[in-house]
C-alpha cells in the first residue's frame, strides 16, 4: 500500500459533474488499497471573480483582508468533495490549511511555507479518512490566513507530499502532461515520458504553465516525484524526477514562449562604474522582477545603453521608476517596448553538446526574425524578438530540433514501470 497525494486543479472540480469525477477517481485509486490524500484548487473562474468583488470594494484591496477572502474558493471545494466521496460510501473529511498545520511567513498573497505539523491528517489516514485539503492556503504563526500566490495548491500537495513523505504527487489538470511546446501552437508537439526537475523548472519559468515554478523547486529540494495527468482521462501523464544519463541524450526537451514581455531601454546613459548598480537598486526598491539585461559597449566611452525586461503588468510602473532615475544617470531617454515575447529552447543534454546556441539563431535568421537580447544558462538559451513573430519562431525551433511525433524514434525517452513500495 502506497500513499499518493492527488491534486486537482481548477477546471477539475470546474462544476458539479467534474467534481463527482474527481471523487470517483479519488476512491478508485483508495480501492486500489493505497493511503490517498487530495488537495484541491477552487473551482474555475471562482478566484479571480473573488478578486472582482474585492476591486469592486477597493481599487487595491488591503492583503491580510484578501487572503481570507481569496482562501474561501478552495475550502468550497474541498467540502464539496468531502461531501461527494462521503455520499459514495467513503470516509472523508475536509481540512483548511489552518487546520493541516500548513505555517507561512507574513507575505500576504505570496507567502512562502516554513512548515508543515499534518498531525490531523496523518490521524485521518490511520482512521482510514481520505483527508481533502484546501490548497493555496496556509497561516502565520499569528493565526491570520495567507494565500500562496498563482497556482499555489500545486505548491500545497508537493509540500504535503515532502511532509508526509509520499510515494507519488500526482497532478490532475485539463492536460494529459508535459509536451514538447504549446499543442495549440504545433499540432505535432509530442507528449514527454519524462523530465527532469531542472528542465521543468525552466519551462515552467519561461511561460509553461503546467505546474507552479515554486512547485517544482519544492519537489526538487525534497525528492518528490510528481506526475502531471488530465483529469479527463486515463492516459499516462509525465513523471518529473531527479535527472539521469538517459534525459542528457535529449539535446533539446522542449520550446517554450512567453508573450508577457516589456523591454525597458535606458538610452545613451552615462559609461561609469555604479550606473548600473543605481539603475537595479532603484528597480529592486520598487518590487519590480527583471528577467533579462543586456548594456551595449560605448564605441567612446562616455555614453552607452542598458536594456531590460519586465512582465507587461510591471511595464508601466517600471518605466515611471526609471524615467524618474534618468536625469540622475545622465540619460538622453527611457524607451519602453511591449511589442516583444521571450522564445526560448530547453534541455540539459545542452550541458554535454555544441553548438545548439548557434543552430537555433541560423533558424531564426533563415526565416528573418531578428534577436533583440540573449540570455542562456547551462540548460536553455532564450531570446526577445518581435511577438508577431512567435509562433512561427516556436514551430521552426521545433522542427529545427527534431521534436515532432513524426521523430519520436529518436528523441523517445523510455518511462520505466514505477513499483510503488509498500508502507
Amino acid at each position: 500500500m502506497a500513499l499518493i497525494i492527488q491534486k486537482y486543479g481548477g477546471t477539475s472540480v470546474g462544476n458539479p459533474e467534474r467534481i463527482k469525477a474527481a471523487a470517483h477517481r479519488v476512491i478508485e485509486t483508495k480501492k486500489q488499497g493505497h493511503d490517498i490524500v487530495a488537495i484541491v484548487s477552487a473551482m474555475s473562474g471562482e478566484t479571480d471573480k473573488l478578486i472582482g468583488l474585492a476591486q469592486q470594494m477597493a481599487l487595491n484591496p488591503d492583503e491580510r483582508e484578501l487572503d481570507l477572502l481569496l482562501s474561501s474558493g478552495e475550502r468550497i471545494s474541498a467540502a464539496l468533495i468531502s461531501i461527494a466521496i462521503n455520499d459514495l460510501g467513503f470516509k472523508a473529511m475536509s481540512f483548511t490549511g489552518r487546520q493541516v498545520g500548513i505555517i507561512t511567513d507574513k507575505s500576504h498573497t505570496k507567502a512562502k511555507i516554513e512548515r508543515i505539523t499534518g498531525e490531523r491528517v496523518r490521524a485521518a489516514l490511520r482512521k482510514g479518512i481520505v483527508p481533502v485539503i484546501a490548497g493555496f492556503q496556509g497561516i502565520t504563526a499569528t493565526s491570520d490566513v495567507t494565500t500562496l500566490g498563482r497556482g499555489g495548491s500545486d505548491l500545497t500537495a508537493v509540500a504535503i507530499a515532502a511532509a508526509l513523505k509520499a510515494d507519488l504527487c500526482e497532478i490532475y489538470t485539463d492536460v494529459d502532461g508535459i509536451y514538447t511546446t504549446d499543442p495549440g501552437v504545433v499540432p505535432d508537439a509530442r507528449k514527454l515520458d519524462r523530465i527532469s526537475y531542472d528542465e521543468m523548472l525552466e519551462l515552467a519559468s519561461l511561460g509553461a504553465k503546467v505546474l507552479q515554478t515554486r512547485s517544482v523547486e519544492f519537489a526538487k529540494k525534497y525528492g518528490v516525484p510528481v506526475v502531471v495527468r488530465s483529469s479527463f482521462n486515463k492516459n499516462p501523464g509525465t513523471l518529473v524526477v531527479k535527472e539521469d544519463k538517459e534525459m542528457e541524450k535529449v539535446v533539446v526537451s522542449g520550446v517554450a514562449y512567453d508573450k508577457n514581455q516589456a523591454k525597458i531601454t535606458v538610452i545613451a546613459v552615462r559609461d561609469m562604474p555604479g550606473i548600473a548598480a543605481k539603475l537595479f537598486n532603484v528597480i529592486a526598491a520598487a518590487h519590480l522582477v527583471v528577467d533579462m539585461i543586456v548594456q551595449n559597449i560605448s564605441s567612446d566611452g562616455k555614453a552607452t545603453d542598458i536594456s531590460f525586461t519586465v512582465s507587461k503588468s510591471d511595464s508601466r510602473n517600471a518605466l515611471e521608476v526609471t524615467r524618474g532615475l534618468a536625469h540622475e544617470l545622465g540619460a538622453e531617454d527611457v524607451v519602453l517596448r511591449e511589442d516583444i515575447a521571450k522564445v526560448s529552447i530547453i534541455g540539459v543534454g545542452m550541458r554535454t553538446h555544441s553548438g545548439v546556441a548557434a543552430k537555433m539563431f541560423e533558424t531564426l535568421a533563415k526565416h528573418g526574425i531578428n534577436i533583440m537580447m540573449i540570455s542562456t544558462s547551462e540548460i536553455k538559451i532564450s531570446c526577445i524578438i518581435d511577438s508577431k513573430y512567435t509562433e512561427l519562431a516556436v514551430r521552426i525551433l521545433h522542427d529545427a530540433f527534431g521534436l515532432g511525433k513524426k521523430k519520436k524514434s529518436i528523441q523517445k525517452r523510455t518511462q520505466p514501470k514505477r513499483k510503488l513500495k509498500k508502507r
